[in-house]
């Protein structure tokens, strides 16, 4: 089994940061991409950014410039620093993990969420 457990998220105000956090724990031989995933109400879920094993980065064009994606192999974790906010940007945050077991198995993983909300 693997378990994603997402941190950070909150209320911030137009052109504030905010940085997210989300840790891998389990039976984990290798991670390949993680990702961060949002979807605001009415709306479907859209890929925000990935990265890679080797560290290789892709944003959505939204958020280019704007937001930074890093892991650390070493803790199993990867972060989004999200910064000049606007409100589009108010979204449940979700990271996901493509994930190789002790077992063999290669899956896609998901954290639990964590909202995001840009008001003034």
């Amino acid at each position: 089994q693997v378990q994603l457990v997402e941190s950070g998220g909150g209320l911030v105000q137009p052109g504030g940061s905010l940085g997210l956090s989300c840790a891998a724990s389990g039976f984990i031989v290798r991670i390949n991409n993680m990702g961060w995933y949002r979807q605001a109400p009415g709306k479907q879920r859209e890929l925000v950014a990935v990265i890679t094993g080797g560290g290789s980065t892709n944003y959505v064009d939204s958020v280019k410039g704007r937001f930074t994606i890093s892991r650390d192999n070493a803790k199993n974790t990867v972060y989004l620093q999200m910064n000049s906010l606007e409100p589009e940007d108010t979204a449940v945050y979700y990271c996901n993990a493509n994930v190789v077991t002790t077992s063999g198995a290669r899956g896609n993983y998901w954290g639990q969420g964590t909202q995001v909300t840009v008001s003034s």
